[in-house]
């Protein structure tokens, strides 16, 4: 698995064991939603390329740096727009462009219902954002959509993951690296991560 990256932090750790839980209630479910994303995108940023720029504090002038690329942020509809703020926190110039997708619960194929990109991409970096990565289709699916669009360089952020979305995605989009809390057991026969978290979108918005 040399495109995934499981984070090592003991932080991560901590809050994901409290998303996890049953009893977590959705307003705290979305804090801990928008912390570890924050957690994920500082390591999954850590080849952003930057660029020098001269600055002068109260004592005297220095050399420092500024991000070079332009950072755009993709949460899948409708769980990943519970990650987008703790990013735009770290990073309140990201662009967020939102790609509306869901999962066909016979078919467990993902359907595209939202998509308005402009014509050319705006964005050189983009962050994929989903809670969850169960089968992998709607993420396969949504780096389509990126490539197709022209953005070079992408990377697929989620709090936990399945072994048969990695290997979904390894497979369709072995370029894009996956940053994650956690690598779960495997799906279960409705498709559902095991342990997992329950329905993310659900838990965060309180409609379970």
């Amino acid at each position: 698995m040399s495109n995934v990256y499981p984070s090592p932090h003991p932080l991560v750790a901590h809050k994901l064991t409290r998303l996890r839980d049953k009893n977590t209630q959705p307003k705290k479910f979305r804090e801990l939603v928008r912390e570890i994303a924050a957690l994920l995108a500082y390591e999954a940023t850590a080849d952003l390329k930057t660029v020098p720029r001269q600055v002068e504090t109260p004592l005297a002038v220095t050399r420092g740096a500024e991000l070079k690329e332009k950072i755009g942020l993709v949460p899948i509809l409708r769980a990943g727009l519970g990650m987008v703020e703790g990013i735009w926190e770290l990073m309140p110039s990201a662009e967020v462009w939102h790609i509306g997708l869901y999962r066909d619960e016979q078919t467990l194929k993902p359907v595209e219902y939202y998509n308005k990109l402009p014509i050319e991409p705006t964005v050189s970096v983009c962050l994929i954002l989903d809670p969850m990565l169960a089968t992998g289709g709607s993420a396969v699916a949504t780096v389509n959509v990126m490539k197709r669009w022209g953005v070079t360089r992408i990377k697929f952020v989620a709090v936990i993951a399945a072994p048969e979305g990695i290997a979904a995605m390894q497979k369709a989009h072995p370029d894009v690296p996956i940053h994650l809390a956690a690598i779960d057991e495997r799906l279960n026969e409705i498709g559902y991560i095991l342990p997992g978290l329950g329905d993310a979108g659900d838990r965060q918005f309180g409609t379970g």
